[in-house]
Formats: C-alpha cells, structure tokens, sequence
C-alpha cells in the first residue's frame, strides 16, 4: 500500500521546531497586547466573492493562487488566502465598526504556487489591522511597534524598512495612465508577465522581477510625483514621525502591494539575509476597503507577517534563546515498585512548583535506561525515587548538567533545592 503523505507545501510541524513557533507566537501576542491591540478569529474558509471583490479579479492571487470549489450546496468556497477582507467582513458583520479598533489575528492562510524555502502552500501569519483611525499617527505606531519586535527578537540589525505612498484613487489613476502611456511604447521589451499585466494591474509591472523590465522602469514616470495634496502631506506626516521615532526608513517609489485595495501608506520590512525570500512583513493603508465590502466608509491600515519565513530568519540568524532546546526542567526515574509514589510525588512538585517542566518516567525499565532517557531529554536533574526513597518520602536529585554530588533530601526541602 502507498504511504500517505502530506499534501505538497503543506508541512507538518514536529515537535522539535513547535519551540519556536510558540515562542514567536508568544512574543508577537504579546507585544501587541501591550500597544492596546486585541485578538480576532476568523474561519479559514469564506465565500470566493469575499476575496475577489476585496483583493481584486486582476491580482495573481485570485487568477492563479486561490483554493477555490463548490461545497455541497454548491457555493463557491475558498481557503483563505490572506487575513485583512476576512477582518473587515467580520468587523462590518459584528459591528465592531461604531468604534476605533486595534486587532490583531494569527493562523493559516493558503495559496497555490510553488513551494519553496520560506513559501509554503500553507503558510501562517500575524496580522494588524485598525478600522477607524485616519491620521498618519496610526500608520507610524503600528511601525514603531514592529522596529520594536525586531528589537525584541534580536533581528533589529537585519531588516530594513521600505516606505511609499500610492495617493488616493484618482492619483493612482493619472499616475497608470502616464505608466502605461510609458510602458506601451516599449511593450515589445517587457517580460511576458508584465505585457499581460499592462492591460488589467499596470502597478504591479514595478515590482517585476525581470532584469530587462527594472531597466526600462528606471526612466518610467515617478509615482510619489502625481501624489494629490492630501496624500503627499500624510506621507511627509509619517516620515517625521518616524524620524522622531527614531526608526530608519527608505523611500522605494516602486513598492506596491499585489493586493487591489491599497492605497496612500504601503511598507515591507526586507532582509537581505534569505537570498531571494527578503520581505518578512508587509502592509498599508486600505480606506476604501470597509466600504467596498459593504460596510460604512471607514479608515483602516494593517500588514501580515509571515511566520515561516520569520522563523526563517531566527534560525538562520542563530538569534534564538538557548532556552527553547531545552524542554524539560526535571525528569523523575522510578526504580522498583514504586509507581504510585513517583506520580503521587510529581503532582506534589507541579502544585507547589507551578512553573517546573516536570516528566515522569513512564513504561518500566532498569536504572540505567532510565537515566539515559533521563540526559536525553535535557533535564537539568533526575529525581529518583526507589523503594528506600518512597518509604522515607524522600528524593534524590542526580545534578545531569552540572558537577555538583547527588543528594538525597526529604521531598519537601525539595523546591529550594531545585531553585537554588
């Protein structure tokens, strides 16, 4: 019989590697909840029309990535490709939307490409999202809380912020009209991706790839110079924020997002120590959105950040704490049969010692395979408890990474030995 195995691109995560991932996990959360930010969810799967009216019919993502089908119903369904239409539809539904928001969400998104280092077909992401702020000042906080994660995770050094701005709807509609006035008289120069995506998503020509399309782009028209009045002072807003902020930034007037509904900010956070694989969060502005899908005109702004390709940059930085290897603070060795005194003397030292990572020894077996089981699971102590020790109630403590002698002690001295 074939074995089965995991769908392409959808990996499985072993408990080896599930450290990091709660580690990151706990560290984003966290910071967030201390800006004031609180945690939605929202269902992996949505109506299709959810995501080609909010992410846009011309973007790769609904032509080429989704996971699209017919439920039983005949519905069409789709696996969510991205956090921000299934915040709104939320928000606008449960009409969270009659006050300012602060939310943040984490789980897994799903598009179809090919799988690589850093990319998967099943990928997870935090994400940000604000309804009902307009300034530039929300635009710079959610900035300065990321160039703070980057601190905390010890990767500060290591990615660098881009910053643009796409000015409203109909500065972005002069501003196609001249690129593309540019680009059709040198149609026959460009790839073949962006000769197709010169009739239907233009903007998206500036983040080609193609060597040969980046030279023809370097004499095409600016986008920060069609920016109308509005947008071009929320952008000088921003960027003295950040200046007094203290986070560095560079201006890329190519940098657009592959999604329909941004407009004024947009931002990635590159590193150029993953080769190919560079931004590891992403976002902007989408005032528009809220109305789009249905609900009141309201103003809002977000990223998503990769989880795969953060851990990514962790392990490849080596900037994890040493800590995270180690599962297991103490391991208890039973000799003989003494079973019923070794669990009874675990559940004594969880309730006094809340915080102890405490693993019994479980399926018989000598001493000596036991202390083994007992280094390998990167205990600091073995606790030991033969016939002697469980009728006096005692415990000795067998030091596993240090050269201190083993000793025997009554099982409530127990804690002060463990945490001295």
């Amino acid at each position: 019989m074939k074995q089965l195995r995991a769908i392409r691109g959808m990996n499985d995560l072993l408990p080896g590697q599930s450290p990091v991932w709660q580690y990151v996990e706990s560290t984003l959360s966290e910071l967030f909840g201390r800006y004031g930010y609180s945690e939605i969810r929202t269902p992996s799967l949505e109506a299709t029309q959810l995501f080609s009216r909010a992410v846009g019919e011309a973007t790769d993502i609904v032509e080429k990535e989704m996971y699209t089908f017919e439920d039983k119903s005949g519905d069409s369904v789709t696996l969510r490709p991205e956090g921000t239409a299934g915040t709104v539809r939320a928000a606008i539904q449960n009409n969270l939307l009659v006050q300012p928001q602060r939310l943040w969400y984490f789980g897994p998104m799903f598009r179809y490409e090919r799988p690589q280092k850093g990319r998967l077909r099943q990928f997870h992401q935090f994400g940000i999202e604000v309804f009902g702020i307009e300034g530039p000042d929300i635009d710079a906080e959610i900035l300065i809380m990321t160039a703070r994660l980057w601190r905390e995770l010890g990767i500060a050094d290591h990615v660098k912020l881009q910053l643009n701005s796409l000015g409203n709807s109909a500065s972005r509609t002069a501003y196609r009209e001249a690129l593309v006035a540019y680009l059709s008289d040198h149609r026959e120069q460009l790839d073949e991706d962006s000769q197709r995506r010169l009739e239907r998503n233009p903007l998206r020509i500036l983040d080609s790839k193609n060597a040969r399309t980046q030279e023809l782009l370097a004499d095409a028209p600016c986008l920060l110079d069609f920016l109308d009045e509005e947008s071009a002072a929320h952008f000088e807003q921003l960027k003295a924020m950040l200046d007094a902020a203290g986070v560095g930034y560079e201006i890329n007037s190519r940098l657009v997002r592959g999604l329909d509904y941004y407009g004024k900010t947009v931002f990635e956070w590159v590193t150029d120590s993953l080769g190919a694989q560079g931004t590891v969060c992403a976002g902007g502005r989408y005032d528009g959105l809220v109305e789009q899908l249905g609900g009141k005109s309201t103003p809002a702004v977000g990223f998503g950040l990769g989880v795969e390709r953060l851990v990514l940059l962790l392990e490849t930085l080596e900037v994890l704490p040493e800590a995270l290897h180690q599962q297991v603070d103490a391991y208890v060795v039973a000799v003989g049969d003494v079973q019923s005194a070794a669990l009874a003397a675990a559940e004594q030292l969880r309730d006094e010692m809340p915080w102890l990572r405490l693993q019994t020894h479980m399926g018989g077996g000598s001493f000596k395979s036991q202390m083994k089981k007992a280094d390998r699971s990167s205990a600091e102590f073995a606790l030991i408890i033969g016939e002697d020790e469980a009728a006096s109630g005692q415990v000795t403590v067998k030091f596993l990474r240090a050269d201190q002698p083993q000793q025997t002690v009554a099982l409530a001295e127990l804690p002060t030995v463990l945490q001295g």
